[in-house]
């Protein structure tokens, strides 16, 4: 036994070195794949496997596995391994940076100062080394003196796991959409990437009082089995953009993203986007300009600064352009990521490559007209010593969430809540069918004497939201095929409180009869009462915004009374609400007055029959459809029939010569009109 038990103990560091081997090449095949996690437990246990002696295997075996930790952003296990590293004699300098990093990411900073410093006597002039000392520099005066943004941590939205790249939909930012790997997500196997399970797509809503609910997973083929996260959507809120990252046994896994499409409450199955034929690249973190016209992403294909890019790639009706890196001052050799817009057009996303306060810090890029890029860090308490990314906004205001795993031993990503006090003038407008419902496909332009010249798309509301400036002046025209144009004026006033103006732009359609509310006239004549007034004179408005129109304007009256009677009373009504119309300057032969006394009894408009609950849209109030009906409900179908309409004949008024050629304004006048109300944008 004596004997067996000293070959044994012969054998011992043998068969610990052998096993040790073979923990490092299990990390090697796992490392190529990209599992970084089961890499570095192979690593760690190849480190404690190997005698304190064998110093450069032990430094190499530390070192490989603070890179594993490092890219997991496990960073307190990367700082233990990179200094263990060190301490016995890992050969290259990087080592170095890596853990000064890891110090910078702890709020060590004047520890990952020295060692900046330190690498730098090996490489003087590495970029990301010098952009940590000048970080290390500011971080401290930054927490010193911090801005005036308002972070809270959101408890409801975050579990035990990672929560992060959260992103606001909705007309009224209603919803929040965001990554999530906690247990309820798809799938139960834990990636080899990670160490966590998969991460899915979680939401929640507000109620009717603004509350926000618990969140729910996604329903539906969005969220599979592998990895899906960091969505976007278009500005229609119909397409979703995100990021899903595949599994394969055999070969490294590479982020793509995908869309999917909103049919009623459901999303469809996610769709892979080929942005490019390259398949050895990642492509990750979609964001879309408000615009529509652009597709920004994350990649590390060829022809970027290093580490991952911001990339974009023009949408268009025929599929995506060409790619475009944003260059510099944006990228740079370390990793911008995480890219998002404020709806006013502002443009943020995260870097570890530009100076700040350690891991991924919040930037805001704004680009001038000469297309010139200006970077700002968001500083403290936007920004920590942690990973601060995947920002969204709530509308106009400079509020939203974000994600951050500061404060969290293991590195969790959790989602805050910023806010950042601010005075907002805004103009909110609705287009719609006058007396009708809203105009989804409608269309407002926007031009102010500060030279704004904008073409806004409204939502499926037919409402619009924009940010103005005080002391400019707008004009805005309504617009939507089929219908008139109508205008409104707005003057913003100098204002030390937000304030949000209210416009409306009812659009009276080019095919349809148009009721005229509230004209009236003296009893059982054709006088018009002083109440009419305010009507016509919307009415003339209309008409002088529209100048390429005639119209038939025409009186109804109800059944009672003889026929021949009102068919007289009618018409001569509808020749003194013409009169009045030519007496406010509306060309005579532009108004053609119509008198059908009861012969056009009143069709119910769905709008109507919403009033009236008797009513049902498509009746048609003629005299026996009145009868019918009880007294009082009679004499409000009476009221419905006693009315004055318009209806379009010809939008060609003015256009034409008598030779059919087109008439064209004088040059100068044309360079007049534009100078004095800077309209030659809009389509009349």
């Amino acid at each position: 036994m004596k004997k067996n038990l000293c070959y044994l103990l012969l054998l011992l560091p043998f068969l610990v070195g052998c096993g040790a081997e073979n923990n490092v090449r299990k990390g090697d095949a796992f490392y190529a794949l990209g599992e970084y996690f089961d890499a570095a437990a192979e690593y760690k246990r190849a480190y404690m496997r190997t005698p304190v002696k064998e110093k450069a295997k032990r430094a190499e075996r530390a070192y490989k596995a603070a890179d594993c930790y490092r890219r997991i952003n496990a960073s307190a296990k990367a700082l233990g391994s990179y200094q263990s590293a060190i301490r016995y004699k890992y050969p290259d300098s990087l080592a170095y940076f890596y853990l000064a990093q890891m110090q910078h990411r702890g709020g060590d900073y004047k520890k990952a100062e020295e060692n900046y410093r330190y690498y730098l006597e090996f490489d003087p002039t590495h970029r990301l080394a010098l952009n940590g000392v000048q970080g290390c520099m500011l971080a401290p005066l930054w927490k010193n003196k911090p801005t005036n943004y308002t972070v809270k941590r959101q408890p409801l939205f975050n579990s035990r796991r990672t929560d992060f790249s959260p992103v606001l939909a909705g007309d009224e930012s209603e919803q929040l959409f965001w990554t999530s790997t906690r247990p309820q997500a798809t799938g139960g196997e834990v990636s080899g990437i990670t160490g966590v399970k998969n991460g899915d797509i979680f939401f929640s809503k507000k109620d009717d009082k603004g509350k926000w609910q618990q969140p729910e997973l996604i329903e539906g083929e969005l969220n599979s089995e592998y990895d899906e996260g960091a969505c976007a959507f278009s500005p229609d809120q119909k397409t979703m953009y995100l990021t899903r990252c595949t599994h394969d046994p055999d070969y490294p896994r590479y982020a793509q993203i995908f869309t999917s499409s909103r049919s009623d409450a459901a999303w469809s199955k996610p769709q892979l986007l080929e942005i490019t034929k390259d398949t050895l690249s990642s492509y990750a973190h979609p964001a879309v300009t408000p615009d529509g016209q652009w597709l920004y992403f994350v990649s590390d294909m060829p022809g970027g600064l290093g580490g991952l890019d911001i990339w974009r790639v023009r949408l268009t009706s025929n599929g995506l352009g060409g790619v475009e890196n944003l260059g510099e001052p944006v990228n740079t050799p370390g990793n911008e990521m995480f890219p998002a817009f404020r709806p006013n057009g502002e443009f943020y996303f995260s870097s570890d490559g530009h100076p700040g306060m350690g891991g991924l810090d919040l930037f805001c890029a704004v680009c001038d007209t000469a297309g010139v890029w200006t970077v700002e860090n968001l500083r403290s308490p936007m920004n920590s010593a942690g990973d601060d990314f995947g920002m969204t906004f709530e509308g106009l205001h400079n509020r939203g969430y974000f994600s951050s795993n500061r404060g969290d031993a293991r590195g969790w990503d959790h989602i805050y809540s910023f806010e950042k006090p601010e005075i907002l003038q805004t103009v909110r407008g609705w287009v719609y069918e006058k007396d009708g419902y809203e105009l989804p496909g409608g269309l407002v332009y926007m031009v102010g004497n500060d030279g704004t010249n904008l073409k806004l798309s409204v939502r499926g509301d037919g409402s619009f939201v924009q940010q103005i400036q005080p002391n400019v002046d707008y004009v805005f025209l309504g617009t939507c095929e089929g219908y008139l144009n109508h205008k409104e004026e707005l003057r913003v006033d100098t204002s030390s409180v937000s304030r949000e103006y209210v416009l409306q732009f009812p659009l009276a359609s080019i095919t349809a009869p148009v009721l005229v509310n509230n004209v009236f006239y003296e009893f059982d004549r054709a006088d018009l009462t002083p109440e009419s007034t305010q009507s016509l004179d919307e009415l003339v408005a209309l008409l002088d915004e529209n100048p390429n129109i005639t119209i038939e304007l025409s009186a109804h009256c109800d059944y009672r009374g003889n026929d021949a009677y009102n068919l007289k009373l009618s018409h001569r009504r509808a020749e003194s609400v013409v009169n009045y119309l030519i007496d406010h300057g509306i060309a005579a032969d532009r108004l053609t007055p119509m008198g059908y006394g009861e012969t056009h009894p009143k069709t119910v408009t769905r709008k109507v029959a919403e009033m009236h609950s008797f009513l049902h849209e498509n009746d048609t109030l003629t005299e026996a459809f009145i009868l019918a009906l009880p007294e009082e409900q009679q004499e409000i179908c009476n009221a419905l029939n006693r009315r004055t309409e318009f209806k379009v004949l010809r939008t060609t008024y003015g256009l034409f010569d008598e030779k059919g050629n087109v008439v064209l304004r004088k040059k100068e006048e044309k360079t007049s009109a534009r100078k004095e109300e800077n309209t030659d944008m809009w389509p009349f």
